[in-house]
């Protein structure tokens, strides 16, 4: 359900100046491919504990297990220094984000999107609303954002989009597929694969036989049980929970369009009112460790992206998405009761 909830008395925005873009200049090393296909990712340094973090250098950045460890430590002990001294610098910076009012230029393209099934059934079980937020103040747990997906999106956008574009980038009405292919395995399994790491398992679906068309069916069937696997809403989402705001969906979204002088933008916010419901609005990090955004007094966020102090940049192997489906069946007689 989207819900009119308002934390926080409205402010009027005014669209940033973007002029300018917050790219950086200061040299940064990339490794070398060695002709493997890569792309160059942002890597947030300092917070992620160092065995996970040389762990994923080894395994994860292309040569990373020719990488001498002693220089990656004391990268990692930098960048962690420097995250003890945010927590003291900007102990509660994250509390209390501002969370302010549409634009009126684009209410009619949100009054369009409120009819989007995605939203009607995606977004109906905690109190929902759509407002302006400020890129800054989002705290963030994912880790690396692509790069090269960041230049698609700013060559899409150019540079200066409209309060309309901003708002069609970070809520799309249209929903288009990225490629996917998916084949059967074996008899009892189906395999997915696709470049997006959007491609997930969907949940299952009891159908019955009205709902399958244009497929004749096996026999007189009885029921159907469905087996989803697909892509996600794709909409700038935030969870509202214990006073802050953390970016549940669109990191490299925020990423580009703060890159390109955005400062605030239209986003989905979820309010779950307890842990319990957090759990079942938020995903990846955030459900698992909530604690981690929640109560740091100052959480990794979504400028911290933009430190040269907290960033490393590095060429990561591609990769593609794979979902795995598998199921089981028991046919047997049992005694009549």
């Amino acid at each position: 359900m989207i819900a009119d909830v308002t934390m926080f008395e409205p402010e009027q925005v005014e669209r940033p100046d973007q002029t300018e873009s917050r790219e950086r200049n200061e040299p940064e090393t990339v490794a070398v491919t060695n002709g493997e296909e890569a792309d160059e990712n942002i890597y947030l340094l300092g917070r992620p504990p160092l065995g996970k973090f040389l762990r994923f250098m080894a395994h994860d950045v292309v040569d990373g297990e020719f990488m001498d460890e002693g220089v990656l430590t004391d990268e990692w002990r930098a960048a962690h220094h420097h995250v003890r001294t945010l927590e003291t610098e900007e102990t509660g910076i994250a509390d209390y984000p501002p969370i302010t009012k549409l634009d009126a230029r684009v209410e009619p393209l949100c009054a369009e999107l409120l009819k989007d099934p995605l939203i009607v059934n995606g977004f109906n079980t905690v109190p929902t609303n759509i407002a302006m937020v400020e890129l800054d103040r989002l705290v963030v747990y994912q880790k690396h954002i692509d790069l090269a997906h960041v230049r698609k999106l700013k060559k899409k956008l150019g540079p200066a989009p409209t309060v309309e574009e901003v708002f069609q980038t970070c809520l799309p009405a249209e929903h288009p597929q990225p490629p996917v292919k998916w084949s059967r395995a074996h008899s009892d399994t189906y395999v997915f694969m696709s470049p997006s790491n959007d491609l997930r398992f969907l949940g299952t679906m009891r159908l019955k036989a009205n709902h399958i068309k244009d497929y004749p069916p096996p026999g007189t069937l009885v029921g159907v049980i469905g087996i989803a696997v697909g892509f996600g809403s794709n909409f700038l989402n935030a969870i509202y929970a214990e006073n802050r705001l953390v970016l549940n969906n669109g990191s490299h979204r925020a990423y580009a369009l703060r890159d390109l002088g955005v400062t605030h933008v239209p986003c989905i916010i979820q309010y779950p009112s307890t842990r319990e419901e957090l759990v079942i609005a938020a995903s990846g990090d955030l459900r698992d460790h909530p604690d981690l955004y929640l109560r740091s007094p100052r959480p990794s966020m979504l400028k911290d992206y933009f430190n040269p102090k907290l960033r490393k940049i590095v060429a990561l192997k591609r990769r593609v998405r794979q979902v795995t489906v598998k199921f089981e069946t028991d046919e047997k007689y049992v005694p009549s009761l």
